[in-house]
């Protein structure tokens, strides 16, 4: 039977300029799979920690949220066990309200044997945004960050939800297109509330809404809520290097969704629905009550 060259299949180029291309391809392939194995090793995650938790007074009047009891254990030991078990071996935690307390607490627990870092926002609270902005140097710089608040509870893998982003992150930096680069994941639920994340088709964020008041941000003008995909976002997501030359604009302070909602135009910042979604925000005394019920679920 007759069967056909290598250039035979590939009319215009010879053996030797098809085999180059092959070889270039599979060193191509083999660098991006030694990239996504360093990233995975080098797991990283920050967790906020600096609110003032003036939702659970009186007990913040005198510790901070962060080091409030649920099931006999801090939530911030919560999360971090979360993450350890999740394989992130990198957390830095920002702190301001009582933050010689958290700081305390993990240095007599030797860091739970991880590489605790800690961002001070002492001198200034610098709200998420900014908070993120302040703890970047304190991470590697080319592998993207899990954030997570230190008051949400959930069966969320995290590890799952990591490495999702570093292949995209991977598969969008190797690619040609013009799409533009993948700067954050925000994890979504179909939880009721006043207030949606809206998506389009391909749940790409394009805005905000107020279903009580009508009220919308978005950069895209004139935008009609009813036209898209509403969900709640949960208080989990990730951050992508790419994201940070646009954050040089902004001022010390800044939210990190009004910064997601200005920018959205120009970065992809896309939903991930989890449909069997458990997570409760404990940042409240009515829902403090009920997380030792919560847990007991997740087990």
């Amino acid at each position: 039977a007759y069967l056909p060259s290598r250039a035979e299949y590939f009319p215009g180029f010879t053996s030797k300029t098809i085999i180059i291309c092959v070889q270039i391809w599979l060193s191509r392939k083999k660098l991006v799979n030694l990239h996504a194995h360093s990233y995975i090793d080098m797991m990283q995650a920050m967790i906020f920690a600096a609110g003032l938790g003036t939702r659970l007074k009186p007990l913040t009047d005198r510790i901070p949220k962060a080091l409030v009891r649920v099931g006999g254990e801090p939530l911030l030991k919560r999360v971090i066990f979360q993450l350890k078990d999740a394989g992130f071996t990198r957390i830095v935690v920002n702190v301001h309200h009582f933050s010689n307390q958290i700081t305390d607490y993990l240095k007599v627990n030797d860091n739970f044997g991880m590489d605790i870092r800690i961002s001070d926002e002492t001198d200034k609270l610098l709200e998420t945004g900014g908070g993120i902005r302040k703890a970047w140097p304190l991470f590697d710089s080319h592998g993207p960050v899990l954030i997570h608040n230190v008051d949400i509870l959930s069966n969320v893998d995290l590890k799952k939800f990591y490495q999702m982003e570093t292949q995209d992150l991977l598969e969008t930096s190797a690619s040609n297109t013009e799409e533009p680069p993948l700067a954050a994941r925000l994890l979504v639920s179909e939880r009721k509330t006043k207030r949606y994340l809206l998506f389009d088709d391909t749940m790409r964020l394009v805005g905000w809404t107020n279903i009580e008041t009508g009220e919308v941000k978005s950069p895209y003008q004139h935008l009609d809520p009813k036209k898209y995909k509403m969900y709640a976002f949960s208080g989990i997501h990730m951050v992508a290097p790419s994201i940070f030359p646009l954050m040089e604009e902004e001022p010390d302070k800044f939210p990190i969704m009004d910064f997601y909602l200005r920018n959205c135009d120009k970065v992809r910042i896309e939903g991930y629905v989890k449909n069997d979604l458990k997570l409760m925000d404990v940042g409240k005394q009515e829902t403090l009550k009920e997380a030792e019920e919560f847990l007991k679920e997740l087990k």
